[in-house]
């Protein structure tokens, strides 16, 4: 209900909190100055003063309106069918249900709950006395796209279709260009809406595939692909031109592989978008990976490592001078904790100097080069330029051949401290493809001194997942006693985690501090399973045991865990 207090002014509610301070809500005012169309909210976040939650507390707090998660929420088809999603969108709200001992009154979520407009509107469209809640603008966005972004996904095409058709009618042939610039409305629309609404569902890679008569959308949402829109293959052409135009791609070129990357703000977030093009079929294939400007750089605790692991982390990230391997494949993580290695050792004391192909993630006080295969700035040219920049810790994005793997060798036995990737199956495996790729024994054991190997598995929904009792061969597959009780978890489904049974990932590690008697192991050669062997007794888990640990747990299931580390 409306109350005199909802004419109490946001910064005053977040000063009086304690949120932001007064020099930064003049700050906020300076940039509202020359950004009149924006509110102060949306202006103490874009300073980064403040987050979306801190609103909601405030607001909360102060005026005694009430939160509301909107998370996998369902609205009965008769309250979202009140207001149209064009007005919701405008004004940030979202009717969630009547009140249920007065049905003249609708329950809003809204992101400014002090927005008097809004509340006007949607009381004058519904006929109903509006009674606020106070919700995140990401989440009331994530809501509205599940109930309206469809629509306007498909709305977007069909507009192009039909711009297509009267265009095509008046010319005869159009270049690239013009096709674009004919196309550019709808097709804006229809890209930013596809994007938008992978972001809000937390997907990691956006596919267009081109089949024979359609266009198939898919996202990779928590490692698993899942088809979300079908459009006619005409299409494809004018959405692969906005792309490469949003990518900085030859819009002319489409027989050869290509590659880009674009930058989009989704809920006031910045995120980097690595885009790949290549020729199929029936058209060009579109793979979008889209990483938050701000995800790959996170505390040490939200990596999901387990104390015992996070103290071996510690240890290894201690050493002054050496290298720190990462393994794993395409999409595990390793970048992520890279990256939160590198923020835990940047400090005004030290200088360092990164080599990546591309550079993911910009950190402050961090030199960032590029590789740049064109100009030959390959990874081993550039490390060996480094090396006369006065580094003390230097990261190479990835150690592909047998020349870098030597320069990031010697680079570590002369006092540096080098943070690298590989792709092998477990940590072991990674000493034996380097004395593969001809680095010295005995070089290797002096410069090793820490293997972190990582994958990511399905959580678990804990709204619907299922407890059952394991049968045998599953106690055998997880080292458990086949005469003991052991109760285990199956994905369900619920409108909570959209039906899949699971929800988000967490990381599975395998660390592997080079002691001792590993160094004198990797100076003999010994072979892989002997160097596990030797870590497994010194402490470590191997990923099938950190991955049995959280299926034990309840934390993810059976079939997760062998995706992680199959035996045969």
């Amino acid at each position: 209900m409306k109350t005199g207090k909802d004419k109490r002014r946001l910064g005053d509610i977040l000063l009086q909190q304690g949120v932001v301070t007064q020099a930064q809500l003049d700050q906020a005012f300076e940039f509202q100055k020359n950004n009149r169309s924006k509110r102060l909210g949306d202006c103490l976040i874009e300073c980064g003063f403040i987050t979306d939650e801190d609103i909601v507390s405030a607001l909360n707090l102060q005026l005694g309106i009430a939160k509301i998660d909107l998370r996998g929420i369902k609205v009965l088809p008769e309250i979202i069918g009140l207001v149209n999603g064009s007005v919701l969108r405008k004004h940030s709200v979202l009717p969630v249900a009547f009140d249920e001992l007065n049905s003249n009154v609708l329950i809003l979520a809204m992101a400014d709950p002090l927005d008097m407009v809004a509340q006007d509107d949607i009381s004058i469209i519904t006929n109903c006395v509006v009674e606020p809640r106070v919700a995140t603008y990401s989440a009331i966005n994530a809501a509205l796209d599940r109930y309206f972004g469809t629509d306007e996904t498909m709305s977007a095409a069909e507009q192009y279709a039909k711009t297509r058709e009267t265009q095509l009618a008046q010319l005869a042939a159009l270049d690239a260009q013009n096709e674009a610039n004919i196309s550019s409305s709808p097709i804006v629309q229809l890209v930013k809406s596809i994007l938008e609404q992978a972001v809000r569902q937390r997907a990691s890679d956006v596919h267009f595939d081109a089949l024979e008569k359609q266009v198939r959308v898919r996202y990779r949402i928590d490692g698993v692909l899942a088809e979300k829109n079908m459009f006619d293959i005409s299409i494809l052409p004018a959405i692969t031109t906005r792309i490469k135009i949003l990518s900085r791609m030859d819009i002319s070129e489409k027989r050869k592989p290509q590659d880009g990357r674009m930058t989009i703000f989704v809920d006031r977030a910045e995120y980097d978008i690595r885009v790949s093009m290549l020729p199929s079929s029936y058209g060009e294939k579109i793979v979008m990976r889209l990483a938050s400007a701000s995800g790959l750089t996170r505390e040490k605790a939200d990596l999901g490592m387990r104390d015992f692991e996070l103290e071996r982390f510690d240890h290894i990230l201690t050493n002054p001078h050496g290298i720190i391997l990462v393994t794993g494949p395409t999409g595990s993580g390793k970048s992520t904790t890279l990256y939160t290695s590198l923020s835990e050792l940047n400090v005004e004391q030290v200088n360092i100097i990164t080599i990546e192909d591309p550079v993911e993630a910009n950190i402050a006080g961090i030199n960032q080069v590029q590789v740049n295969n064109k100009a030959e700035l390959t990874f081993a040219k550039a490390l060996r330029s480094i090396l006369r920049q006065d580094p003390d810790i230097i990261m190479v994005g990835e150690i592909r051949d047998a020349e870098t793997a030597g320069v990031a060798v010697q680079a570590s036995n002369t006092g540096h401290l080098v943070l690298s990737t590989l792709h092998t199956n477990s940590a072991a495996a990674t000493v034996t493809r380097l004395l593969d790729m001809g680095v010295e024994s005995f070089l290797l054991a002096d410069a090793l001194v820490g293997i972190i190997a990582q994958r990511l598995v399905r959580r678990l929904c804990t709204s619907c997942r299922r407890p059952r009792p394991a049968k045998e061969h599953e106690k055998i597959s997880l080292n458990i006693p086949v005469e003991q009780d052991l109760t285990i978890y199956d994905p369900v489904g619920c409108h909570l985690c959209a039906e899949t049974g699971y929800y988000g990932r967490i990381g599975v590690y395998e660390i592997m501090d080079i002691s001792s008697r590993l160094r004198t192991a990797i100076t003999r050669a010994e072979p892989t399973e002997t160097l596990r062997d030797i870590a497994v007794e010194e402490g470590m888990h191997t990923l099938r045991m950190s991955a049995g640990d959280y299926v034990l747990s309840g934390m993810t299931t059976l079939s997760e865990m062998r995706k992680v580390a199959f035996e045969k």
